[in-house]
């Protein structure tokens, strides 16, 4: 067993160049507001609403862009706009919901025919980080949180990559849930 941290990833747009481009104007740059976690990531000042059939929220935009936009909700925020938001891990977006992407400083939008979802629950790690623990790309594991509601959460996909920091990513229906506030660290049960 070896503890790993649980971040929460709160709503979140990727954007592509295109959709930069239609949604700030041509050649726009993002303006990075902080790094995140993993490395190379970032928060980004601006935000977008997110648009469905019965509602619309604001969202963060993480950077740098992507080959394709791509919108992270949770169930709940699904819901909210009118959505159903299949469970998929991060770039897997075929046949999935689209929605309307509005900035709301310029009125500028742009329409996405696929790409909402909401994030499996996944784990990234090192090679180094895996093989300490155990574990293996595309491997799925249970992990364990104590808290004031302690949960296990089955069906946690790990993600190895070089490029990556040791870190659990829920949602925030998960992270409620299981009441992982503040500093969190989860124990990988396999």
């Amino acid at each position: 067993m070896s503890k790993v941290l649980v971040e929460t990833s709160a709503r979140h747009i990727h954007l592509s160049r295109e959709a930069v481009d239609a949604l700030f104007g041509k050649g726009y740059e993002l303006t990075k507001k902080k790094d995140l976690s993993q490395p190379g990531q970032f928060a980004c000042a601006e935000k977008l609403e997110v648009v469905g059939p019965k509602g619309k929220l604001k969202a963060s935009i993480l950077g740098p862009e992507r080959g394709a936009s791509q919108v992270e909700l949770s169930l709940t925020d699904a819901r909210t706009v009118g959505l159903t938001a299949p469970i998929r891990e991060s770039g897997d977006i075929a046949g999935t919901p689209g929605c309307k992407l509005v900035n709301p400083e310029n009125g500028n939008e742009y329409e996405l025919t696929e790409g909402v979802i909401a994030a499996k629950r996944h784990i990234h790690l090192t090679p180094e980080a895996a093989a300490e623990i155990g574990v293996c790309d595309k491997e799925i594991v249970s992990v364990k949180i104590e808290s004031e509601r302690t949960t296990v959460f089955g069906d946690v996909v790990i993600r190895v990559s070089d490029k990556f920091a040791p870190a659990m990513h829920i949602d925030t229906d998960e992270a409620n849930a299981s009441c992982a506030f503040g500093e969190v660290y989860g124990v990988v049960v396999k």
